[in-house]
């Protein structure tokens, strides 16, 4: 069994975290609406997931780690996220996050858009994922619907999840339009929640949706066979694409590390028109609009923290 570390994270009201997003966002974008709604029915275009929310019971579970990527990869590191629902003390979640493909499975390396309804009882699971892959053929890449292929709920190395009972209920929209800031959105939004939360570490996850412009993504290619000891090393091996919208994203973040060596923010993507992989940022920021729904997490899960680190390729 892995070594599970629970957390529990700070839980301001949602109206609190309405007027701290709303302040910091103002910084980086030219429009901003923060606001306390009913969760739209999730299960509708764009998003097509399993539930129809992202309420109840919520937290985030950081998993593995980059360490078991980098600097050269470690191929038994494998999660089935059944198990992982178990460990965070809430079978029959729903997870979305980012994370790895398992390569045991799919063959390859590949970016792994989680979003499954986990099994409960003698309910099997949903699983709603995609994950995107270099094309060997091409040099471009290639998204998939996980479940046209495969069967399982694995993941491998390394996931940020956020977690929850898939309920309608109470949650933030964010509407930011014009970036005018350097930031990303989750960036700006994790840095809101440090600034006015301090030490006491807030935890975030649910969906947005990029829905005008283009965005910076990057998709694994296969694992590297020498070591990669560097940012650069890191970014010259990945391999970066434009992508357009509109992008379902996936985000999950802390706005600080209360001492379990996370990966802060971490957001992959998908869309109904063959792009996705890691989100870095927009790339037009005259024109680009985001839509997003976040819920704070109420605990915060470690599972099987490498015990040997290093802070390469965290972005």
């Amino acid at each position: 069994m892995a070594s599970v570390e629970k957390f529990a994270l700070h839980i301001p009201s949602l109206e609190e975290i309405v007027e701290v997003l709303q302040g910091g966002l103002k910084e980086n974008y030219a429009e901003v609406q923060v606001s306390v709604v009913d969760c739209p029915d999730l299960t509708q275009k764009p998003f097509g997931f399993p539930v129809k929310g992202i309420c109840g019971q919520p937290r985030i579970a950081d998993v593995g780690g980059v360490p078991y990527l980098l600097p050269l990869v470690q191929k038994d590191k494998v999660y089935d996220l059944n198990v992982v629902a178990k460990e965070i003390q809430l079978p029959g979640a729903f997870i979305l996050g980012a994370g790895a493909a398992s390569s045991r499975i799919v063959g390859s390396n590949a970016e792994l858009m989680p979003v499954v309804q986990t099994e409960k009882e003698n309910k099997p699971a949903t699983n709603g994922s995609y994950m995107a892959r270099m094309n060997p053929k091409d040099g471009g890449y290639l998204l998939e619907k996980y479940s046209t292929k495969y069967h399982d709920c694995e993941c491998a190395l390394l996931a940020n999840l956020y977690a929850s009972e898939g309920l309608p209920g109470k949650v933030v929209e964010v509407k930011a339009n014009r970036r005018t800031g350097e930031q990303n959105f989750i960036s700006c939004i994790r840095k809101a929640l440090e600034k006015h939360y301090g030490d006491k570490p807030v935890g975030m996850g649910g969906t947005f949706v990029m829905q005008k412009g283009k965005a910076k993504i990057h998709v694994m290619p296969e694992f590297s066979t020498c070591p990669l000891n560097t940012d650069e090393d890191v970014n010259n091996w990945l391999k970066f694409f434009e992508m357009r919208a509109p992008l379902i994203c996936q985000p999950v973040l802390v706005s600080i590390d209360p001492g379990f060596d996370l990966r802060l923010e971490h957001t992959h993507c998908f869309s109904h028109h063959g792009d996705g992989g890691h989100y870095h940022t927009d790339t037009t920021p005259e024109t680009v609009e985001y839509l997003g729904y976040f819920v704070p997490a109420e605990y915060l899960f470690r599972i099987d923290r490498p015990k040997e680190t290093h802070m390469v390729g965290r972005d």
